[in-house]
């Protein structure tokens, strides 16, 4: 018998199987061939502990010191700067409200960002304190946790049918049969389907769809210092990798849960927000993407028992920010199993329970 059978190998999963494993036997099943393989390989994987509503923020905040310092750190250095035109003095201070970040002298800006639009740009914010996130080395980490304390971590194994047993769970993946006390739903976009399979009344997660394009590095210059940039009305950004840019519209486009990809038109739009900030304009494209954020119907993050079965576990509806919250979401896991009080505060905790629901 299992102890904890954790579905889906996100980051979401992988962190939350780490955490359970020290406390009894636990086995990940992802369906595709490698972790990570869906939102979480798809991420702009940026730690801004300031980005989300409150209760993202309090387990960004959570999470940074793991960030940080746990495993020899998984972040470096990045800086994020708010860009808004001239005209958009209200929205551009209401973004920096509500980002806790501070402006710049334009100069400033354009010292950072040499291809900012002087005709165009009026305003920029910057805070320092945002940081890339090795999120592949993060997943592996949580994984190579999982496995030094016994737990298996199981790809290419697709989940057909979920029973109720009176000792727990029986999971068909494969063929195989697994049998658990307690079942963790980690799986993305198809968090309400897992729940369906098991009985369980879906909470009405909605996949949103937000794509990605990969350009050259704008005019030949060395990119690898730039902070990643935000329009203020949250309509595209655009961040280093790799000495490439990546630039995405941030849209939010309801989807079923599929492999997404990126729409062309969707792109080219975004892509025209990006230029009209900048004086270099994009040439080409040398690829693109798209994953799925998944959302609860509030848009707070839901960790812990369903109301309908406390054997249930939802580890659900992280949309975009899975990685900077991870480690504080998965310990908030591994405290309800094993009892403990969480060191999150009373709001933060009832904003997450799936009690809210009911």
């Amino acid at each position: 018998m299992i102890d904890f059978l954790v579905i889906g190998g996100g980051i979401g999963g992988t962190s939350a199987a780490a955490r359970l494993a020290p406390m009894g036997k636990t086995v990940l099943l992802e369906r595709e061939p490698a972790l990570g393989y869906h939102a979480s390989g798809r991420s702009a994987a940026l730690f801004e502990a300031n980005y989300g509503l409150a209760s993202t923020v309090a387990l960004s905040e959570a999470s940074a010191d793991f960030h940080h310092n746990a495993h020899g750190g998984f972040l470096s250095p990045r800086g994020l700067m708010l860009v808004g035109k001239k005209g958009e003095e209200s929205e551009f201070h209401a973004a920096c409200d509500h980002l806790n970040m501070q402006q710049i002298a334009l100069d400033q800006a354009f010292d950072m960002v040499p291809i900012l639009d002087p005709e165009t740009v009026g305003f920029a914010g910057h805070h320092g304190e945002a940081f890339d996130i090795d999120t592949d080395l993060q997943i592996q980490t949580f994984a190579k946790i999982t496995r030094s304390h016994g737990g298996e971590v199981l790809t290419s194994q697709t989940v057909t049918a979920i029973e109720r047993l009176d000792t727990g769970w029986r999971v068909t993946a494969n063929g195989t049969d697994y049998e658990a006390k307690t079942l963790f739903n980690a799986a993305g976009a198809w968090v309400d389907e897992i729940a369906r399979m098991a009985g369980i009344a879906p909470l009405g997660f909605t996949p949103l769809r937000r794509s990605m394009a990969r350009i050259p590095a704008p005019g030949g210059h060395d990119i690898s210092g730039w902070p990643m940039m935000l329009g203020i009305k949250e309509d595209w950004y655009a961040k280093p990798d790799a000495g490439k840019l990546l630039v995405s519209p941030a849209e939010e486009h309801p989807q079923e849960p599929h492999d997404a990809w990126a729409d062309d038109m969707v792109l080219a739009e975004g892509l025209a927000r990006y230029e009209e900030h900048v004086t270099e304009e994009v040439t080409r494209l040398e690829s693109s993407w798209a994953g799925l954020r998944t959302f609860s119907p509030d848009r707070n993050l839901v960790l812990g028992p369903a109301v309908d079965d406390t054997a249930f576990f939802w580890v659900s509806g992280q949309g975009g920010y899975g990685f900077q919250t991870a480690p504080a979401a998965s310990q908030l896991i591994a405290d309800i199993v094993a009892g403990h009080k969480s060191d999150l505060d009373d709001v933060t905790l009832a904003a997450l329970n799936p009690k809210r629901f009911a």
